[in-house]
């Protein structure tokens, strides 16, 4: 009862312009820094607020605690990781509240769309406005009552406005300070992003589709084990994917052979250990992307459940598992890299696409054995890229690799750390002890302190309000 007196209270129009109005004085004049925290915490109240009835499982929960975080992580380090996480937060958050039964998989595609269609859709108010019809009696009192006496003001202000200067100046001698080209701009766009967000479309096609995006086969899927080639029958199919896998298993084994022995037996010139790295690295990202993309075309329909097809659900396990130890390997080989030059971005990027690898081959591993859809694997690993998004966001990697390098006494460069974010007051210490200086690096880096530092509240990451000025 409660919550429909909350949704009489506050139709879809209302959130479009109260959020308009709220984003319109947090932005007017400003650039982006702690007040996307604060719009971003806003939304997520009005929803947990109104829609609270339809927090019906645990996961609308979690989103609301992780786009908490994703908010108060961007309100302090205001950097492009932090914004994304909050973002996706806000969109899942919604989506999740309003489209219980979508997959999250469909949701980048309709906020592709309604990128677009929003554009237009704004301007179809009979679709998001109500139609009101306006009584006699309030158009009688609207021109009786305002229209009427501000007629006759205006008219006698203007004669009276010749005959007296000083009355004149009473009213003209004033300049509004508005900046009306930051107020018009502020104000579309927040009600840009007001209406998608609220007012969102869902073709559909979306709903038609769902159906197919399911975690669990239909018992016609079970029970129909259709030709992927229109030329070739199940039996040629299931040999062609035994062979197919046998002679993946071969070559990726002897690949893993050499691959150890290059890395681990093979003398290599520390001044090539960079390059080599990176392209076994990408070699094992690119195989393990393909190992999986195999899979899928293997089993996405009916050879999950063949009784005939065990020997290709063990190649395809051994496959997996083969690649699994192919990542290993990368990773000790990766933290080798690390070991000679301490650590950086791309180096602590090289760990998150691995570990997203392995994740990923686990769940295809269960998707062969509980006999998943290709969906199921799609949706988990977009709340594992999600997750691991959260993750990156809520870190101080640039201080985390300044304190490794300076313990290790490795890839400690005056340049190369003033390069990093959000160390500077270990960079700082580390740089006065040891008397470096990070030549033009350094003062990029602290003239953008000194630009955050001085620039309004709402503008800046709450990091650079607590950073000390340099002595």
């Amino acid at each position: 009862m409660q919550s429909t007196f909350k949704l009489i209270i506050m139709k879809k129009h209302h959130f479009i312009l109260a959020c308009s109005f709220i984003f319109l004085l947090l932005f007017y004049n400003e650039s982006i820094g702690i007040n996307l925290a604060f719009f971003g915490l806003i939304l997520t109240g009005f929803i947990c607020y109104f829609f609270q009835d339809r927090f019906t499982e645990r996961s609308h929960l979690v989103l609301v605690v992780t786009t908490v975080l994703s908010c108060l992580a961007f309100a302090w380090y205001g950097d492009f990781v932090s914004f994304l996480a909050l973002v996706l937060s806000l969109i899942f958050l919604q989506f999740k509240t309003q489209e219980t039964e979508l997959k999250i998989i469909q949701v980048f595609p309709l906020v592709f769309i309604n990128g677009f269609a929003s554009l237009a859709r704004a301007f179809m108010f009979s679709d998001w406005l109500p139609e009101k019809k306006l009584h006699n009696n309030t158009l009688k009192k609207l021109i009786a009552y305002f229209l009427i006496p501000m007629f006759f003001l205006i008219l006698f202000f203007a004669v009276y406005s010749f005959g007296s200067d000083h009355f004149s100046s009473l009213f003209t001698d004033y300049t509004l300070d508005l900046n009306f080209y930051s107020l018009v701009f502020t104000s579309l766009l927040g009600f840009y992003i007001s209406f998608t967000f609220w007012n969102y479309w869902i073709p559909d096609a979306f709903y038609e589709y769902n159906s197919k995006l399911t975690h669990e086969f239909s018992e016609e899927a079970r029970n129909t084990n259709e030709e992927t080639f229109s030329f070739l029958d199940l039996d040629f199919e299931r040999k062609s994917g035994e062979i197919t896998l046998l002679l993946l298993n071969v070559m990726l084994l002897v690949f893993i052979g050499t691959y150890n022995y290059e890395q681990f037996f093979e003398a290599i010139k520390t001044s090539n250990l960079s390059s080599d790295t990176h392209e076994r690295v990408n070699a094992v990202i690119f195989s393990s992307i393909m190992a999986v993309g195999v899979i899928l075309f293997y089993f996405k329909n009916g050879f999950n459940f063949d009784e005939k097809a065990g020997n290709l659900k063990k190649l395809a396990k051994i496959w997996i598992v083969l690649n699994g130890v192919l990542i290993v390997s990368t990773i000790i080989k990766n933290s080798e890299y690390v070991s000679f030059f301490g650590l950086t971005y791309k180096r602590l990027g090289v760990y998150a696409f691995l570990m997203l690898a392995i994740v990923g081959l686990v769940f295809t591993f269960y998707k062969i054995t509980k006999q998943k859809t290709n969906a199921y694997l799609f949706n988990q690993l977009v709340w594992c890229s999600y997750a691991t998004l959260l993750f990156c966001s809520f870190i101080n990697w640039g201080n985390l690799i300044t304190n490794y390098n300076i313990a290790v006494n490795k890839g400690v460069d005056p340049v190369f750390l003033s390069s990093l974010n959000f160390n500077d007051e270990n960079r700082r210490e580390y740089f006065l002890k040891n008397n470096l200086a990070g030549r033009s690096q350094e003062v990029l880096r602290e003239k953008e302190i000194i630009e955050n530092q001085q620039t309004s509240f709402l503008s800046k990451p709450l990091y650079y309000s607590f950073l000390q000025k340099r002595k």
